[in-house]
């Protein structure tokens, strides 16, 4: 098993942007029938940028630490920047993840495409 990088336990002891977010004007969930890992994304979305964004997350190390840093790095983000994050751009944001622990980057990644595409 990867060692966790100093990031991602930073993320994952002190997460950025988690809880419930009442004002979000768009959500979206996705869940890992593999691990189990279920990840709830609740996005306010005002002219075309993320105004905010939270996270709710039931998962491994990884995942919980991709949704912390996801949510930190596109607040503030236009919706065009934001549709061409994927899982590679988690993992260099968390320096570089390990390829068994990438499935925490994905689903970050997937949850934020699913929520765009109810725009």
């Amino acid at each position: 098993m990867a060692a966790y990088s100093e990031k991602v336990l930073e993320h994952f002891e002190h997460p950025r942007n988690s809880g419930e977010m009442e004002s979000a004007t768009h959500r979206a969930e996705v869940t890992n029938p593999v691990c189990g890992d279920v990840l709830k994304l609740a996005a306010r979305i005002e002219n075309e940028k993320i105004a905010d964004v939270k996270f709710l997350c039931r998962g491994c190390t990884t995942a919980i630490a991709s949704a912390s840093v996801l949510c930190e790095r596109v607040s503030g983000m236009t919706v065009q920047d934001a549709r061409r994050i994927n899982g590679q751009w988690i993992s260099e944001a968390l320096g570089e993840l390990p390829a068994e622990t990438m499935h925490g980057a994905h689903l970050a990644a997937e949850a934020l495409k699913m929520l765009l595409k109810k725009l």
